[in-house]
């Protein structure tokens, strides 16, 4: 085989409009200290986020609860999956406790699936906005929440506790939903967020990867049904493959590209449009509150 068939079939280099920050800075070295000090989990770093150090060297980052280990084994995502270990029931106070020591204005909490629950974690859910709420009284939250199965009791304990926004991610566009989310279905992600906003959450928010062979047209099918369901905010980013054992990266999307979904999207109607190649769904996401 000649050098030139090797060089061939190399992975295509990065585009240089995907060029990240490095960790580094007083707070993000503050930031990591209590994340490490508190044994908290941050998608930030489970997730492999390429904006970890320039959120972190801002003093912000997404709260990851129940665990670090998912149920579910999604082709895109570089959390662990496995068996969760045992619900850690101090979490709540735990998260609470470090939003208001780094003084947290607007506050981001996600999760790991736990199909292994009963309640799919919901419960934990509540109890950490709760305790967040009583901690920070004036401390506005996201909360990105898994599908729960669609089950509506369980999906009604985020409701009760209004959190400022309530984000579900679609992921990708409908024909690749079974590859890229292996347990989750489409039609499911979008009845989770109508229900959503029809149980009274004014601010419904998801998200979507690019990259990943979807065409443009699937990609404007999938704005058209999330504003069908009353979407109020959109992310759309360029995927980056986790590890070798993950879903390739078919195409690099152009800063061009992003900036037309962008423009769509705002004439479609959704009050909020953050597109573009490092673009995730919590990036920012104080700038959602208007």
């Amino acid at each position: 085989m000649s050098i030139e068939t090797l060089d061939i079939q190399k992975p295509a280099p990065k585009p240089k409009w995907l060029r990240v920050k490095l960790p580094t800075g007083k707070k993000y070295t503050e930031l990591r200290s209590l994340v490490d000090k508190y044994k908290l989990n941050t998608i930030c770093a489970s997730g492999s986020c390429p904006n970890m150090g320039e959120c972190w060297g801002e003093g912000t980052a997404t709260f990851m609860i129940l665990g670090n280990i998912c149920t579910r084994s999604c082709g895109f995502c570089g959390v662990k999956t496995g068996r969760p270990g045992t619900v850690d029931w101090d979490e709540p106070e735990k998260v609470a406790r470090s939003i208001k020591i780094m003084n947290i204005k607007h506050a981001v909490v996600t999760s790991v699936d736990r199909d292994d629950l009963k309640d799919m974690g919901s419960i934990m859910w509540a109890e950490t906005v709760k305790a967040i709420r009583r901690m920070n009284s004036e401390t506005t939250l996201e909360t990105l929440i898994p599908d729960f199965q669609g089950n509506t009791r369980n999906i009604d304990r985020i409701i009760a506790v209004q959190p400022e926004v309530v984000s579900h991610n679609m992921e990708t566009v409908k024909r690749l939903t079974r590859e890229v989310r292996i347990q989750a279905k489409y039609e499911r992600s979008l009845e989770v967020l109508n229900y959503l906003k029809q149980s009274g959450i004014s601010r419904t928010k998801s998200g979507i990867m690019l990259g990943l062979g979807e065409m443009e047209e699937e990609v404007f099918q999938t704005m058209e049904d999330l504003r069908g369901v009353g979407l109020n905010i959109l992310t759309i980013g360029q995927y980056l493959q986790p590890s070798k054992k993950h879903l390739p990266v078919k195409e690099f999307i152009t800063p061009e590209q992003f900036k037309k979904y962008e423009t769509v999207g705002l004439e479609m109607g959704f009050r909020h449009v953050e597109s573009g190649a490092l673009v995730r769904s919590s990036y920012k996401a104080q700038k959602h509150l208007t």
